[in-house]
């Protein structure tokens, strides 16, 4: 099968984050057996969805991994002019939640697992399928965990998100949280009697906001980021029901995305400290009853790869790139490293720029140009 022929199969099963992904394993599962592959299924907790690893070639020496996901975020509410889950070409271009970010990338490397097998390899590539990428790249922590217990020692990874075929050898890290401040509500003609939550919430947006400024003006700098500093933000504010109510609830959902510089683990870990140590006690203080707490949202470590290394320059030979990039958004790049000790490069057709909008979209020749790549692998690994 044609990688279009797979990826018009890989778009019609609906793998938004918050569905299960199983009919596409499956279809996966079937199409690496009929191509000779190993696989080895990996369920979560709940059963309802698994992440899939698949290896083609000898088991006993290091190879190469191809890492992609199978979820994708959701359609609704987005103007699209074709039925996000049907591939549609038009124009030129193939249209389809998920084309660029990214089943695309999915889909050549399953479109080439027969020449993978026919190749006599003597080094494997492994194709690493997770879940829940787009919520916080949970899926692909288990993918690591069964890699290791299996004793497989990769000598690298690519990372088939977005990028237009360059080569991109670090991306930020990403921690956030929710925290919600639980005050006592009361009439606002008796305001002082109350805890505010909305005005302690604002306290703490501000903290981060200041943070933020803090390190855009003299923080640690790469200008290989087309935003060359740490950042940090609120978000999502929820909080209040009337005007003429002392608010006893407010949550806030804000991040950090950290440059190799910088911990955004430590970061927010500061803000929440701030949180809950300095504006909670001022809360209790006023009524036991009342504090902040805080749920952990997403966490994720940053890439960030020798340019000189020798991962880099053999993806730039198979890609026939001379340059190499930096990109603000997250990707399980960083997991493999941190993780897995497995150095790792983000490369894929696509762009990120169509991606988690309406008419997302990849053009045939970016499928052909991943093809291309992937042979030249396929050929350096006999």
């Amino acid at each position: 099968m044609t990688p279009v022929e797979i990826l018009e199969q890989l778009v019609a099963f609906d793998t938004v984050s918050a569905k299960s992904n199983l009919a596409l394993v499956d279809y996966v599962e079937g199409l690496a057996r009929a191509a000779g592959a190993e696989t080895d299924r990996v369920l979560d907790g709940t059963g309802t969805k698994a992440g899939l690893w698949i290896t083609i070639g000898p088991r006993d020496v290091p190879g190469y991994v191809l890492s992609g996901h199978s979820d994708v975020v959701p359609a609704d509410g987005q103007a699209w002019t074709s039925d996000p889950f049907t591939l549609t070409l038009r124009d030129g271009r193939l249209y389809g939640r998920g084309t660029s970010d990214m089943k695309g990338f999915v889909a050549v490397c399953l479109a080439l697992m027969p020449e993978m097998a026919a190749a006599n390899l003597t080094r494997p590539l492994h194709i690493a399928l997770s879940y829940d990428e787009e919520v916080g790249c949970l899926g692909v922590r288990p993918l690591i965990a069964r890699m290791r217990d299996r004793g497989l020692r990769p000598l690298g990874c690519f990372v088939g998100e977005p990028t237009g075929m360059a080569v991109v050898i670090g991306h930020k890290g990403k921690s956030a949280a929710r925290l919600t401040f639980h005050g006592r509500a009361c009439h606002s003609a008796l305001a002082p009697r109350g805890v505010n939550a909305v005005e302690y919430a604002a306290r703490f947006i501000d903290h981060v906001r200041l943070s933020a400024e803090a390190l855009a003006r003299d923080g640690a700098r790469d200008g290989l980021y087309d935003v060359p500093h740490t950042t940090g933000l609120c978000s999502v504010v929820h909080g209040g029901t009337a005007l003429n109510i002392v608010p006893d609830a407010c949550s806030v959902e804000f991040e950090y995305r950290a440059i190799a510089g910088d911990d955004a683990g430590a970061l927010a870990g500061a803000a929440i400290a701030y949180a809950t140590d300095t504006l909670g006690a001022e809360m209790r203080a006023r009524d036991p009853a009342c504090g902040v707490t805080v749920e952990p949202l997403i966490d994720y470590p940053g890439l960030d790869l020798d340019p000189d290394s020798g991962l880099v320059t053999l993806t730039k030979r198979l890609a026939g790139r001379n340059h190499h990039a930096k990109v603000s958004f997250g990707t399980e790049a960083g997991l493999f490293q941190a993780l897995g000790d497995v150095p790792a490069v983000v490369i894929g057709p696509g762009s990120i720029e169509r991606a988690h909008k309406a008419d997302e979209y990849v053009e045939p020749a970016e499928l052909e140009a991943c093809a291309g790549f992937l042979r030249r692998l396929i050929a350096d690994s006999r």
